[in-house]
Formats: C-alpha cells, sequence, structure tokens
C-alpha cells in the first residue's frame, strides 16, 4: 500500500567523487533507521527558485520516496509503500 507521509526526516548521504554522484545511505523516520539496499530513479525540479531533488529508494521491506531541498538543506519523506497491493 502505498502512503503519501509528506514529514521531516535525517538521511545520510555519499558523495562519490570517482562517478560524481550521490547516494543516500539510510534514513530516521520515526526513530527507526533504514538502511537504503538501492536508489531507483533520482531527478530534479523547481518550484519557484528553489531545486529540489528526488530519490526513489528501497530498504529491506519498504520503498521510500525522499525530497531534498537545496534552498534549506532539508530532508521529507514524501511517501512510503511496503510493496503491497491496496
Amino acid at each position: 500500500m502505498i502512503e503519501k507521509v509528506s514529514v521531516p526526516v535525517s538521511v545520510s548521504l555519499t558523495f562519490d567523487s570517482t562517478k560524481r554522484s550521490v547516494f543516500p545511505k539510510w534514513l530516521v523516520w520515526n526513530g527507526r533507521t533504514y538502511p537504503i539496499l538501492k536508489v531507483g530513479l533520482h531527478h530534479t525540479f523547481r518550484q519557484g527558485r528553489t531545486l529540489f531533488h528526488v530519490f526513489s529508494v528501497v530498504s529491506k521491506t519498504l520503498f521510500f520516496r525522499l525530497v531534498f531541498n537545496t534552498d534549506n538543506l532539508h530532508w521529507r519523506l514524501e511517501e512510503i509503500s511496503d510493496g503491497l497491493p491496496d
């Protein structure tokens, strides 16, 4: 089931200088740490002058859509799914 949540979260990010790319490594949501096993889609969009980075990531049992605001450097968890039908 997909649930839209839009809550602030803590995210650890790694920069790979050889590939010139960034990867979220884990996130903390509701006091629990979720290691990120795979990064799927990454894209950007603008809202006014603010650039947002959107990462679709997978932990062991859950899918997350994370949004990084480059203006205030805050992360938000926008969507979570357990992969099961509604």
